[in-house]
């Protein structure tokens, strides 16, 4: 049988997603499919919503400015050497991957609690985009406070654009990156043109009076905390915690001829998570400078974040398809990897099934706007829980010789729950989530030391339980 024929029954068999073997040669891709991929993404729904959230938490223009440059470079590394790195020696999915380092029962509560947060924030952004297709219809907008469906014509608007990125993601890796190479052009173009229409609003003429847009901050919003430089360092690093130091992206990057594939990231953090955010903070700049917003302030409460809205008010209809893309290019690829997550619990059912079932969770959650109002702290809570179990992955690749223990243990083993995967996460976790809530401590601040000591336990845990 020809190599050809070989991995066309490989394609078969995994249902042309390759979920539980090794990416064949054949379909490995180069950088530009990545580097769409990311910059659609990145420069998408989460950045409408993320860059005003940054000035209801009172940040100065140094914080925003600087932290984001550095906290992006951080984030940039961590994809290149840890993720990127390990995803083209293995070319496994994050699933099959953890399944064989903990055993099958052990990987299925961790499957679902990946597929469900990464559902929860498919369906943030879904309702970002809807904030902009209710425009015509005069739909009222959720506020920042806001929990609950507002109204029908909200629940109707919410169902149709869930629909329409369920079946797009549905289509597997290829449909979702052909997506992203069409939509991130416009979007990004549009970011650009929202930037520059928000500073002519501002008045802004010169680099001085960019700066004190932000000034020396301020207080945070009601219900928000204070955001200071390493607020903005740590948690812009870790605000993909899950896909780069969490090793959710290796169900990417295994696709990669080359681990420099990982630079392409640079184009989601530095046009996405820098230009974006900022840009996004000015349009609602420009909005709290408005009569409806300082009315909301002079009653002592937050101006509502509704993207749709602020995304017109700069540059009219193209904002409104703007945040409607943006919130499809990073909705699609999430869904997607939900989608797999959910396969891995439900091996039976096909890539497309999991994948609209996903896409069904995730709309439901966009029904909810709090999960989109509440970006920031969500955001630092799903890297928190997933963080560790990359460390699992990572400490196990890079020091399994010098520590003296069996990769792929479980599998080797032939064991369904790995205690020494189990007792590292539960350890690192409690401990550094019992410091959070009970020293009132940001959660983005205890993620690196959950990630370090979880690794740390599990070389400890293995080389005592494999004995």
């Amino acid at each position: 049988m020809s190599q050809f024929n070989i991995e066309e029954d490989i394609e078969e068999i995994a249902g042309g997603e390759f979920e539980r073997t090794p990416v064949p040669t054949s379909k490995l891709k180069g950088w530009k499919s990545f580097i769409g991929m990311y910059a659609g993404e990145h420069a998408a729904g989460t950045e409408f919503m993320i860059g005003p959230l940054f000035l209801t938490a009172g940040v100065s223009a140094f914080d925003l400015i600087i932290g984001l440059l550095l906290g992006n470079l951080l984030a940039v590394l961590s994809w290149r050497f840890l993720t990127a790195e390990i995803a083209v020696k293995n070319r496994l999915t994050l699933y099959y991957q953890l399944e064989k380092i903990c055993g099958k029962k052990l990987v299925t509560g961790y499957n679902l609690a990946n597929g469900v947060l990464f559902c929860f924030l498919a369906g943030a952004m879904i309702t970002v985009s809807a904030t902009a297709v209710g425009i015509p219809f005069d739909m009222p907008m959720p506020k920042l406070t806001d929990t609950m469906p507002n109204g029908m014509t909200w629940v109707i608007i919410v169902i149709l654009i869930g629909a329409v990125i369920s079946i797009i993601a549905a289509r597997g890796y290829d449909t979702v990156t052909k997506a992203a190479n069409w939509m991130s052009p416009v979007i990004v173009l549009a970011f650009i043109a929202a930037g520059i229409v928000a500073l002519g609003q501002l008045n802004v003429n010169s680099f001085s009076d960019f700066w004190n847009i932000w000034g020396e901050g301020g207080e945070p919003f009601p219900g928000q905390i204070k955001f200071t430089f390493w607020h903005v360092v740590i948690w812009s690093w870790f605000a993909n915690a899950a896909m780069h130091v969490g090793m959710s992206d290796l169900s990417v990057f295994r696709f990669a001829k080359k681990s420099n594939a990982g630079w392409t990231t640079a184009a989601g953090m530095y046009v996405g998570h820098y230009m974006a955010w900022i840009a996004a903070a000015l349009l609602y700049a420009v909005y709290l400078k408005s009569p409806e917003a300082q009315a909301f302030l002079s009653n002592g409460d937050a101006p509502p974040v509704a993207p749709g809205p602020l995304a017109n008010n700069a540059i009219g209809i193209f904002g409104i398809i703007a945040v409607v893309l943006a919130g499809w290019t990073t909705a699609n690829p999430t869904i997607y990897r939900a989608g797999l997550a959910f396969q891995a619990i439900l091996p039976k059912l096909s890539t497309v099934k999991v994948t609209i079932l996903a896409g069904t969770v995730a709309t439901i959650a966009g029904l909810f706007p709090a999960f989109a109002m509440k970006l920031l702290g969500f955001v630092a809570l799903y890297g928190f829980i997933l963080a560790p179990f990359g460390a699992i992955i990572v400490f196990e690749h890079f020091f399994h010789k010098k520590a003296g223990i069996v990769k792929n243990y479980a599998e080797v083993a032939n064991l369904s729950f790995n205690k020494s995967v189990f007792w590292s996460w539960a350890i690192s976790f409690g401990l550094f989530y019992f410091i959070s809530v009970q020293f009132d401590v940001f959660l983005s601040f205890v993620t690196l030391p959950a990630w370090v000591l979880c690794g740390i336990l599990f070389l400890v845990f293995s080389k005592k339980f494999q004995k």
